[in-house]
């Protein structure tokens, strides 16, 4: 019985070896711009690189933090609250924009080599401060 499960455990592990990334997941992952978002997003405590909805993604204590779009459109979502989006919207169109599919979720879509660069760590703060668990909050805070 142990013998079939370790079979069936390499075999699940060689297809997922060997599925193939798409190009546009390719490119944008290793982009200058989304590199440089993933050295501030994997500083702030419990995050991690993921996959969501078949794109690269950050979590936070698995909870979906941002998610790299690869729709035409392209740009990076984040959590953002309705508040400070509506901000984000007025004050830097070219940045920042939304999709109707993110219209009633609080999310907002950044295009990532656009953002000015002393702005893009505050706006991941904030998004985390959003999805992290109260307690990694509290004790983030009281360790700065």
């Amino acid at each position: 019985m142990a013998t079939k499960k370790a079979k069936r455990s390499s075999v699940v592990k060689a297809k997922a070896k060997a599925a193939p990334r798409s190009k546009a997941k390719a490119q944008h992952s290793t982009s200058p711009a989304y590199a440089r978002y993933l050295r501030i997003a994997l500083q702030l405590p419990n995050t991690e690189e993921s996959i969501s909805y078949g794109t690269p993604s950050v979590k936070v204590a698995g909870k979906i933090l941002s998610r790299l779009r690869t729709e035409a459109e392209g740009a990076l979502a984040i959590h953002c609250d309705f508040l400070d989006r509506e901000m984000l919207l007025q004050a830097n169109p070219d940045v920042f924009f939304l999709t109707d599919h993110y219209k009633n979720y609080p999310m907002i879509l950044v295009r990532l080599e656009k953002i000015n660069a002393k702005a893009l760590p505050d706006l991941v703060e904030r998004a985390w401060r959003l999805r992290a668990p109260k307690k990694l909050v509290d004790k983030f805070d009281g360790e700065r």
